[in-house]
């Protein structure tokens, strides 16, 4: 079968088409007939030699831990009922840049009717996440969240989840186009990041006590720069290292001001919980009350131009493949 394959660490161009085996179902797994590969960020930095620590893979390697397609074929112990039923699912982090895929049972997730594959891919990570952010952190109706990366895969998401939850919802996007997508999607204020005030802007729209929630998926120093915004007695997510880290927050300063801290291991799911979330957030999208936005699909063998798509953030929401 054909796969995109990580032939050593560094930039897009050692992301190749190969042939490899088939795979095989072991026990309690199955064989997905792959039609669409989620893309995150995260894969890029992994591809370029980033965070060996927490994704220690070799290359060669395939990349793609998120997946959706047709279950051909079960292995020992698994339900027969689920051949030729449309699923997504979580593979870990290898697997997913190829035409099959072997997938833990455990972890299917059934796609409802009348929701595209495609849809449902772009729901497999990001979907997953933003609702157990939102859940981690309590948003409640009439609480002021501010979100950074709202222009994102699951940015896109959270924008839209959280207005539906009730919140006002303070938007941060780099440009006119990101910042008028996440005004489209139902923002209440959104902030551009590329001016130099836009600190200022966040916390005039937020008001004199800051913000309950904040989402950082962002990082780095801009993640630093909106823990202030956050209120006293808040919650404060870090989650999101684009920039090559997450925000680098006090707990100190945090545990002082009664600030919650919700960190990336708040969003490692066991299995029962991810199933859980992803057909909540699948539900949602069948409904029409979430809108996954997919700025761009790319045919399997030029994975290396979706890499190159997700790093240059030229495209609005998520980067997908396609088999």
């Amino acid at each position: 079968m054909r796969v995109a394959q990580v032939t050593r660490f560094g930039g897009p161009e050692v992301l190749v088409p190969a042939e490899v085996p088939d795979p095989v179902a072991g026990p309690g797994e199955v064989v997905v007939r792959v039609s669409d590969v989620d893309t995150i960020f995260v894969e890029t930095q992994v591809r370029a030699g980033a965070f060996g620590g927490h994704f220690p893979v070799k290359a060669p390697y395939v990349p793609g831990g998120g997946v959706a397609g047709q279950v051909n074929a079960v292995g020992e112990g698994v339900d027969p009922g689920w051949v030729g039923r449309r699923v997504v699912t979580a593979l870990g982090f290898t697997g997913g840049y190829a035409e099959q895929a072997v997938a833990r049972v455990a972890k299917l997730v059934p796609v409802p009717d009348g929701l595209g594959l495609r849809d449902a891919v772009a729901l497999v990570h990001d979907g997953v996440t933003a609702t157990a952010l939102l859940e981690s952190t309590g948003l409640a109706a009439g609480e002021r969240l501010l979100l950074l990366g709202a222009s994102g895969g699951m940015g896109t998401l959270l924008v839209q989840l959280a207005g539906s939850a009730g919140a006002h919802v303070v938007a941060v996007a780099r440009g006119e186009r990101k910042t008028l997508l996440v005004r489209e999607l139902g923002a209440d204020t959104a902030v551009d990041a590329t001016r130099p005030d836009w600190v200022g802007q966040a916390r005039a729209a937020l008001g004199s006590t800051g913000a309950d929630v904040v989402l950082d998926g962002v990082g780095g120093d801009m993640g630093l720069a909106a823990f202030p915004l956050a209120a006293d007695g808040g919650r404060f997510s870090a989650h999101g290292a684009p920039t090559g880290g997450f925000a680098p927050v006090d707990p100190a300063e945090a545990t002082r001001r009664g600030i919650k801290l919700v960190g990336i291991e708040d969003v490692q799911l066991p299995d029962d919980t991810y199933v859980r979330l992803a057909a909540k957030a699948l539900a949602e999208a069948a409904a029409g009350r979430l809108r996954p936005v997919i700025g761009g699909t790319f045919p399997l063998e030029r994975a290396a131009d979706a890499h190159r798509a997700i790093e240059s953030r030229e495209l609005l929401g998520k980067v997908l493949l396609t088999t």
